[in-house]
C-alpha cells in the first residue's frame, strides 16, 4: 500500500524531529474534511495535496514529492510517496 510520508528535519541533521506517514487510501477519502486553514497553510509551503493524489495514482512512481526548506527556522520537510 502506497502511503505519504511528511517528514520535518532540522538542517544538518539525518534522523527526523517528527515523521508521519498517511495511506493515500485515506486520504483520498478525508481529502474533503481537510480544515481550509490546514490546506491554506499547505499552500503557503507549495504543498498541494490535490497533486501530490494525482502523481500517486501513478503505479511506477515512489520517492521524493517535495523537499522544502526553511533556513530562517533552520528546519527542512521532505514529503514522499513511498511502498
Amino acid at each position: 500500500m502506497t502511503k505519504l510520508c511528511i517528514k520535518k528535519f532540522e538542517q544538518e541533521n539525518e534522523k527526523p524531529l517528527t515523521t508521519v506517514s498517511i495511506p493515500l487510501a485515506v486520504i483520498k477519502m478525508v481529502k474533503s474534511l481537510i480544515p481550509k486553514k490546514a490546506k491554506e497553510e499547505l499552500q503557503k509551503e507549495g504543498i498541494d495535496i490535490q497533486e501530490i493524489i494525482k502523481l500517486s495514482e501513478s503505479s511506477d512512481f515512489t520517492g521524493t514529492v517535495l523537499e522544502v526548506d526553511n533556513h530562517e527556522k533552520n528546519e527542512k520537510v521532505i514529503i514522499s510517496l513511498e511502498k
